[in-house]
């Protein structure tokens, strides 16, 4: 273990005991499914917003989910703003809104004019729609090929 990763370490065993941290999390967070090459190297974030959601995004997942209850008041703040209640104001709170909008995927906007349906059976019931008012019962289109040739 480097001498970083022990102070890192003493340091949050220590604030877990005086009860006084926020958005304590024992293991590093990653989300292979979203971000397969890591928070920092996809591009969306910059170092410093990586590392924070590393150090702290299982805790602040837990207190989305409502798996973790909030401790203190700036996660009982945090919980208000994941719900919708208030909008984010600190780092952590603008950070989780950024990673889970991104995580959300980016939209995907189509061509003008063409239809795109994930579902086969969606895309076979489409119709299109003939008004059969505008055609002549009487008329022969044969008959009208003939005068125009005349």
């Amino acid at each position: 273990m480097s001498q970083q990763s022990y102070n890192n370490a003493a340091v949050t065993l220590n604030a877990i005991s005086s009860g006084a941290a926020s958005f304590v999390s024992t293991k590093r967070f990653f989300d292979d499914v979203n971000f397969p090459k890591g928070f920092k190297r996809c591009g969306d974030f910059t170092n410093k917003e990586a590392e924070l959601l590393e150090q702290h995004g299982h805790a602040l997942k837990a207190l989305m989910e409502g798996s973790q209850l909030p401790g203190t008041p700036d996660e009982d703040q945090f919980v208000k703003v994941s719900q919708g209640a208030l909008a984010p104001s600190t780092t952590l709170e603008l950070l989780w809104a950024k990673y889970t909008k991104l995580a959300k995927g980016k939209p995907f906007y189509a061509v003008v004019g063409t239809i795109h349906t994930h579902n086969k059976s969606a895309s076979a019931a489409i119709e299109t729609d003939i008004d059969f008012d505008d055609i002549d019962e009487g008329e022969d289109i044969d008959d009208n090929d003939d005068n125009a040739k005349d």
